[in-house]
């Protein structure tokens, strides 16, 4: 399961809205790389391909992500957090033993 926090959901909804997406899902790819060995990645996609897992978390968000991603995300939650630097989107993975200070690079134990 992922979970969105209130705020992601308002900042997801509104960049959907911003950017004429209302038939979009929101993608989470894990993708080799960053300085901790894995690197988050979330966006728009409006395909879903074979194998890929749905997940319905608000009546506006559908989350879809690829087999091969979702090993690394199961029981993750996703924040949106602004501050004097701006926004962005926070990830906190119960699966993960090292965090870069990008907040988006990770790794696992047995990585």
């Amino acid at each position: 399961m992922i979970n969105l926090t209130q705020s992601a959901i308002a900042e997801i909804i509104r960049l959907k809205k911003s950017n004429s997406l209302s038939q979009s899902f929101l993608r989470i790819r894990i993708n080799q790389g960053g300085c901790a060995d894995l690197l988050y990645h979330l966006g728009f996609d409006e395909q879903i391909s074979e194998g890929d897992r749905t997940f319905n978390h608000h009546e506006e968000i559908a989350i879809v992500v690829d087999e091969q991603s979702y090993n690394y995300v199961q029981d993750l939650v996703i924040d949106y957090a602004e501050d004097l630097m701006g926004g962005s989107f926070q990830y906190q993975n119960p699966q993960a033993e090292n965090h870069c200070n990008c907040g988006i690079s990770f790794s696992l134990a047995s990585n």
